[in-house]
């Protein structure tokens, strides 16, 4: 889950850098927008060594063009902590001056504000009534603890313990995360196909759209279980992962998680054809002529059909269309003929999709198309998952 989190300038600017070290340790990935105000007391540099994600302080100084609406885009919650009275007052009043208010303007994934500041600034009359806008208005308030204040006054205002702010914040997503309960099975990767001990048949897929389906079902609230071809990459330590090699075995792993699952997204390229035979040792050039110059090939199951012929009531099924020419009509036909509920579809060939970070794809249903554009494969799987936690096939109980 990406974390944004604003800092403005207060004396307990540096405790945010607990905040995001909590964050990290929980397996979140945060960024980070400042304030000028918040460099007085934390300097950026500071951040940038923190952050695993952006760290932004400007409207105009960061190479993208329109940056606070990146963040917000990117964001699947937005904490400011702290919170001075006057971000708070620009906020409810809907000032966007700078890159932090005009983000928070910009900002539909959950919105948490931990104010801090004296005693008196928090307990005036403008104060409180702009909390409660902002309360009115569907943001998370962590409120100020008691105690002693840097200025020598005795009172609420105090910034709450940063462990504490990253738990409720935590919790408070997790009361509305869309997927909360279900088990969704992702199949990723490619699959080998041995011809001997050394050669395989095998295609380009990185497994880098499964890892990113992965992240975003898990951070939607589901529980996972993948199974995954050979891959150079690591996967959500959260999920539970099966490694497999072939299609058949990959077959046999997910038909085997199944029964048991809510979703099934069959992500993986899987091999169409397998050598008939698996020598034994290695073909030898000049040896083993015939058998390399003709190997015999034969069918591989097909496992999205497979799970789709294994569905009952209430299970839904996303199968992937990599394709180099009339992407959306052959999706359309893959969707009926294997009987899926969903194809994603993208372009591949001359250079695209395959091992690279961000693909031109299309969301085919029966209702329609939805067409992506060219994304990151992280917003293509946030994508995926956002549509499925609306269907209703998902939303209902578990048969």
């Amino acid at each position: 889950m990406r974390i944004l989190i604003g800092v403005t300038g207060c004396i307990a600017a540096y405790k945010a850098c607990e905040v995001i070290r909590g964050f990290q340790k929980a397996g979140h990935e945060v960024s980070v927008v400042l304030t000028e105000s918040a460099k007085e007391f934390v300097g950026e540099a500071t951040f940038r060594a923190l952050a695993d994600g952006r760290v932004c302080s400007s409207l105009f100084a960061d190479e993208d063009p329109i940056p606070h609406i990146a963040l917000a885009r990117e964001a699947d919650a937005f904490l400011i902590a702290p919170c001075t009275a006057n971000v708070a007052a620009k906020i409810a009043h809907g000032i966007a001056d700078d890159l932090l208010t005009s983000t928070a303007l910009a900002c539909t994934c959950p919105f948490i504000v931990a104010p801090a500041m004296n005693v008196h600034m928090y307990d005036s009359a403008a104060t409180q009534e702009n909390l409660r806008t902002l309360e009115e208005r569907g943001a998370f308030l962590i409120r100020p603890e008691e105690g002693y204040l840097a200025c020598g006054d005795n009172g609420r205002g105090r910034f709450p313990d940063p462990e504490a702010v990253v738990q409720m914040t935590l919790e408070h997503m997790a009361e509305d995360l869309p997927l909360v309960g279900k088990r969704i099975l992702i199949t990723s990767g490619p699959t080998l196909e041995p011809v001997d001990e050394v050669r395989f048949i095998s295609n380009r897929s990185s497994g880098k759209m499964g890892a990113c389906l992965v992240q975003a079902a898990l951070d939607a609230g589901a529980e996972v279980e993948i199974v995954s071809g050979p891959v150079p990459l690591s996967y959500d330590g959260r999920a539970k992962i099966r490694f497999v090699e072939t299609a058949q075995e990959m077959m046999e792993a997910a038909k085997e998680a199944f029964p048991e699952s809510d979703i099934a997204i069959c992500a993986a390229a899987v091999s169409d054809m397998r050598p008939a035979r698996a020598h034994e040792g290695k073909l030898k050039k000049g040896r083993d002529d015939d058998a390399l110059g003709a190997i015999e090939l034969v069918q591989n199951p097909d496992i999205l059909s497979g799970l789709c012929q294994m569905k009952r009531a209430g299970q839904v099924v996303v199968g992937f269309a990599a394709e180099t020419e009339d992407v959306v009509e052959q999706a359309r036909e893959k969707l009926a003929r294997k009987g899926a509920d969903m194809i994603l579809a993208n372009l591949v060939g001359q250079g695209r999709g395959f091992g690279r970070d961000e693909s031109e794809a299309w969301i085919v249903t029966e209702e329609g198309v939805t067409e992506l554009g060219c994304r990151s494969k992280k917003e293509i799987a946030k994508a995926i998952l956002e549509l499925l936690s609306l269907n209703r096939a998902v939303e209902g109980d578990r048969a």
